[in-house]
């Protein structure tokens, strides 16, 4: 794996072929999932074809076309369902000057064929696909966390997916990045897309388009570095970009912080007063069962790696190792550490 260089490097992740389940494919994730907490997987295998992927996208693009009142009738509640347009949220609130350059609709765990959720028309006359698509992220999911038990040697083989059960937080996020309106006083060390951040759950499937770059991590040398959507040398497909795996809080959490859970962000193109374009992603955060325990990982490479009781994990924090918690427990935690407006996520933990 390459390094970033200074600010401005990109960042040269491996990409993982998941079609097969040996150590060497284990160890491999395990060695970024370590070093960089991101990884690319191989679309060949992945159980995605190109045309599930761009039809999701087709649809997205619709969803963010709708009149503003018609989105806003499925405003975001506290559950983190819903619409959320821009400048709701502020992922970095201690350095951005406004709320996220962003608009994003979350949608939950489906049952019995729909989400639990109200959804707009437009939405709804596409449950089947937006289930396929679903369905093939949970599978996906499963192979990852599979493989990262793998490399990780623990003993039990389906330790993460086996908990990974419903209700929990899992949600297919639509997200839109709209260009700078012409009137915006843009400044660029403050006004990005997304706020630096890291995500809650275990780990995190990211869709891309191939024009449409902007995201960066923090890398372990401190630096921001970009992610090209399309890394060099990949040779698969110039228009099905390979699929972006992060890890997220939870996992970090569960793993004694050994797994990385990476801050980072989405900015603005450098020449986004020359044009540019809109930038469109879909993000499917995975999260474990709501009571799943996260108990220790039965894995003498986790136990050898001993977190600071007094540490967290996670930008912002909210998850401490000073005791088991569950899934919704650490989910509450971060969202409430993340999100000083969150009022009733403690209602909402109760509750659910």
């Amino acid at each position: 794996m390459g390094s970033a260089e200074g600010n401005t490097g990109a960042v040269q992740l491996p990409v993982i072929d998941v079609s097969r389940s040996t150590s060497e494919v284990g160890k491999g994730m395990l060695d970024a999932a370590i070093k960089y907490g991101f990884l690319y997987i191989d679309t060949n295998g992945s159980g995605f074809s190109e045309s599930i992927v761009d039809r999701q996208f087709e649809i997205s693009r619709q969803f963010f076309a709708l009149p503003e009142a018609e989105k806003n009738n499925v405003k975001i509640n506290e559950a983190d369902r819903g619409y959320a347009g821009l400048h709701v949220e502020s992922l970095d609130p201690k350095s951005q000057r406004k709320g996220d350059f962003k608009e994003a609709f979350n949608i939950g765990e489906s049952k019995d064929g729909r989400p639990q959720q109200p959804m707009p028309r437009l939405l709804e006359a596409h449950l089947a696909e937006l289930g396929e698509f679903e369905n093939a992220c949970q599978a996906l999911s499963k192979r990852v966390l599979d493989l990262l038990a793998l490399g990780l040697e623990v003993t039990e083989p389906t330790f993460f997916s086996s908990r990974h059960t419903q209700p929990s937080g899992c949600t297919v996020r639509l997200l839109h990045y709209p260009t700078i309106p012409s009137d915006v006083n843009y400044q660029p060390d403050v006004d990005i897309r997304a706020g630096a951040h890291s995500d809650y759950g275990s780990i995190t499937l990211l869709f891309q388009r191939p024009s449409q770059p902007g995201l960066e991590i923090r890398t372990p040398e401190d630096t921001w570095a970009p992610v090209p959507v399309i890394p060099d040398g990949y040779t698969t497909s110039k228009t099905f970009p390979p699929i972006l795996v992060n890890i997220g809080d939870c996992l970090s959490y569960w793993t004694n912080g050994l797994l990385k859970s990476t801050v980072h962000r989405v900015i603005f193109p450098k020449d986004v007063r020359q044009g540019g374009e809109d930038r469109y992603s879909i993000a499917y955060f995975v999260h474990p069962g709501d009571k799943t325990e996260l108990v220790a990982v039965p894995s003498q490479i986790v136990s050898e790696h001993v977190l600071d009781e007094n540490s967290s994990v996670g930008y912002g924090g909210g998850a401490t190792s000073k005791r088991a918690m569950t899934a919704r427990e650490h989910l509450m935690n971060r969202l409430e550490a993340t999100y000083g407006f969150r009022q009733n996520a403690k209602e909402v933990a109760a509750t659910a």
